[in-house]
């Protein structure tokens, strides 16, 4: 697999990131009009006939980044008109997920909005009928085979939906359909200011970076360098850099917003966005800190305990433990399926129940894996690369029987992880003209990966631990033995031992490093081989 790749320049890299584009990217003025969404302009003027009537107007959102990110815009839109709203993000722990009877029991209104979620509500819908409450479902999520009984359902995976470009996440549904609810009132209000909260919503929801993502991505990175917004503030002085990538909201302010959902409740990170003061902002920011913080803790014991679970002949790794925390399943599993190579699904116990997420890996679609065994499941949802489901206790190992004997079909290609290197740069050519040429063609993320290299068979001159906990590796290395000087690589939440030959061959990203106002580039290992 390493054989063949090929060794590459300054010019070559840009020839190769150049072809990624075949066309200019899009200007806002190009994004496809919102009346292109099946139902949008339905449920507009039901929104704007419901302002205009006084009626009680409740909005349902969902507890991770893309929908509190959803439930932030709607309700700083409903402020400036400005219109009382009653904002409903479900706990994870008490209420479950999205619209729902137990969310509903709480809900006294006339129209119900859902923002990120809906979709397969079934029953909630029914129960809105019964109580002559008009629901507007708003989602981006695989309808099912039957779908809700709503007044109007805005969703650009429907078949019935013409909009041209269907990859787009929740937060962006909502804030296309306000778009129209703008229009349908006459309103001033500027649509253009939600976009710095838009873009984190896409980056965190792994949309694609392309087409329209691309630019609202661009635009919304580019509005959070110089919003007033007090959350904005805060995010631009934590991060403290001349200019902010989409990889820095991925790593750094994404998992502090999705802690508050995971480990507490989401209303945390709606009162971070919804701040009307830095103060209150800072506060809010310091809260999902220490949730975080508390998250890497819970993550790495429960981690630990999945590890040794794993049963190494499985091709689908399946683990469950007594009430490993339902909020950090997700993660374990992406850390199992990065640490073997495999898929993994790890399950929460609590009682006879079980819960928990699947994370995926190359071609293998593990949505279809645990359809085809659902007869075990309670329930189930998801996609190709993720899913959540639950069963009884009883039967967790007919499930890892069933969905491995499954596994046997599909061939071993599929189980190959889609990381594609992009060549072998000398060392000479890791510089700030490479960082600038890199920038070109920002942001990276899901479909625009940032370009990664090889370094084969190099020389580690030395290893050293970082970090509070020392479970991050700066490894010394010299590409090439006649070369004095060496270069550094950075392996985070990897333990590197000396290898017997002293030899490493590993693919690695190049990233910006800014500290103390001066720049470098920085390498961080992606994979060793």
């Amino acid at each position: 697999m390493l054989s063949n790749i090929p060794h590459l320049n300054k010019s070559d890299l840009f020839a190769l990131l150049a072809q990624r584009f075949d066309k200019e990217d899009k200007k806002l003025s190009q994004i496809p009009n919102p009346q292109l969404l099946h139902d949008a302009d339905k449920a507009a003027k039901k929104i704007a006939e419901a302002i205009r009537a006084n009626k009680r107007i409740t909005l349902v959102g969902d507890y991770d980044v893309d929908g509190v990110s959803s439930t932030a815009i709607v309700v700083d839109f409903f402020k400036q008109i400005p219109y009382p709203l009653e904002a409903i993000i479900p706990n994870r722990f008490h209420d479950g997920y999205g619209v729902n009877p137990t969310v509903l029991q709480r809900v006294d209104t006339d129209l119900i909005i859902t923002v990120d979620n809906g979709i397969s509500a079934i029953e909630a819908a029914d129960i809105c009928k019964q109580r002559k409450i008009d629901l507007i479902i708003t989602d981006h999520h695989t309808p099912g085979d039957v779908l809700p009984d709503a007044y109007a359902i805005v969703d650009p995976k429907l078949s019935a939906c013409n909009y041209p470009f269907k990859e787009i996440c929740g937060a962006q549904v909502a804030w296309l359909l306000l778009g129209l609810v703008k229009k349908e009132l006459a309103l001033s209000i500027d649509m253009k200011q939600f976009l710095d909260i838009l873009a984190i919503a896409i980056i965190a929801d792994i949309m694609p970076l392309v087409n329209i993502n691309r630019t609202l991505v661009k635009e919304g990175l580019n509005l959070l360098m110089h919003s007033n917004r007090p959350a904005s503030v805060i995010i631009r002085d934590f991060l403290n850099k001349s200019n902010i990538t989409s990889e820095d909201i991925a790593f750094n302010i994404a998992p502090r917003i999705n802690s508050a959902g995971r480990l507490e409740d989401a209303s945390i990170a709606l009162d971070f966005y919804t701040a009307s003061d830095t103060h209150t902002a800072y506060k809010q920011f310091e809260l999902l800190g220490q949730l975080n913080n508390l998250r890497k803790e819970t993550e790495a014991q429960t981690t630990q305990e999945a590890l040794n679970s794993v049963n190494k002949n499985d091709r689908i790794i399946v683990v469950a433990g007594k009430n490993w925390h339902e909020g950090v399943v997700g993660i374990v599993a992406a850390r199992l399926v990065d640490k073997f190579g495999s898929p993994a699904i790890v399950l929460s116990i609590k009682d006879e129940e079980a819960k928990g997420s699947a994370r995926s890996i190359g071609e293998v679609n593990i949505y279809e894996l645990i359809k085809e065994n659902e007869h075990l499941l309670t329930k189930f949802g998801g996609h190709k690369m993720a899913a959540g489901l639950g069963l009884h206790v009883k039967d967790i190992a007919a499930f890892r029987e069933a969905v491995n004997r499954s596994a046997q079909r599909i061939p071993d290609d599929d189980f190959i992880p889609k990381e594609q290197i992009s060549g072998i740069l000398a060392s000479e050519d890791i510089d700030t003209e490479l960082l600038d040429l890199l920038e070109q063609f920002e942001p990276y993320g899901e479909a625009n990966l940032r370009p990664t290299f090889l370094i084969k068979d190099a020389e580690v001159v030395s290893i050293k631990l970082m970090g509070a906990d020392k479970s991050h590796s700066r490894i010394e290395i010299r590409q090439y033995p006649h070369q004095r000087e060496t270069i550094e690589l950075i392996a985070f939440r990897r333990v590197y031992e000396m290898p017997e030959n002293k030899k490493i061959t590993c693919s690695y990203s190049v990233t910006k490093n800014e500290f103390n106002g001066r720049v470098s580039a920085q390498l961080l290992v992606n994979k060793i081989f």
